[in-house]
């Protein structure tokens, strides 16, 4: 079993990491955002997802970007997490995704994840993309 990138890192190696990956996915002014508006309630979140979700999982070299693109929308499709969809579906464009390979994993995900879930994610898509969808 291969270990994660991460392994052996030091938590602020593995921060440093993932601060990179996270800039380069959601770009660097969602992130500058993002993190300017932490708080003390916040911070240790931050600091937690920057590490582990970015650090770790984002840097592991088993799946290249796009593919953990197509995972994430469908993930996100799934359990209806709206909020997140946005900034992700930008962030597959970034990715390498085209906006008709968007399209169809959000149809695809009609099939598993259920028509609703399919509605509201060409919804969102649309307002994302505008005309270029």
């Amino acid at each position: 079993m291969s270990r994660p990138q991460g392994s052996g890192l030091s938590d602020e190696e593995r921060y440093d990491q993932g601060m990179a990956v996270r800039r380069e996915v959601l770009s660097a002014e969602h992130v500058d955002r993002a993190t300017a508006n932490q708080t003390e309630l916040s911070a240790d979140f931050q600091d937690f997802i920057t590490r582990v979700a970015w650090g770790d999982v984002w840097s592991r070299p088993g799946l290249d970007r796009r593919a953990r693109s197509v995972a994430v929308l469908s993930s996100l499709i799934a359990h209806g997490h709206h909020e997140e969809l946005a900034m992700h579906l930008r962030a597959a464009i970034r990715n390498g995704l085209t906006v008709d390979e968007i399209r169809e994993v959000i149809l695809q995900s009609a099939i598993y994840s259920g028509v609703p879930a399919a509605n509201t994610a060409f919804r969102i898509a649309n307002e994302v993309f505008g005309d270029d969808a």
